[in-house]
């Protein structure tokens, strides 16, 4: 059964959640059990979203975004060039 995916501004406010019940003497295990996720899950999110701001967060989306458009931009013009290099040739 698939769980529901948090976006990352829920990730974000759940692990500040954690960091409010470990700072109420909770220990990691109840606290990641009280925002209703697994221990490994929690860890992952820490790694990927740790110590982040939502501003910060809106800025890695909006580089995510600009670095597909330009992998994108990269493939197309290649491709361009190995048509190009091939016609070139007479191996058409």
């Amino acid at each position: 059964m698939a769980g529901k995916r948090d976006n990352p501004e829920e990730i974000v406010l759940k692990l500040r959640q954690v960091e409010v019940l470990q700072g109420q003497g909770r220990s990691i295990a109840d606290a990641v059990r009280q925002i209703g996720v697994t221990q490994p899950t929690y860890y992952r999110w820490r790694k990927e979203y740790g110590g982040m701001s939502r501003d910060q967060l809106k800025r890695l989306k909006e580089l995510e975004t600009e670095n597909t458009r330009l992998r994108r931009a990269v493939s197309d013009l290649t491709l361009d060039k190995v048509i190009l290099t091939e016609a070139a040739r007479g191996n058409f």
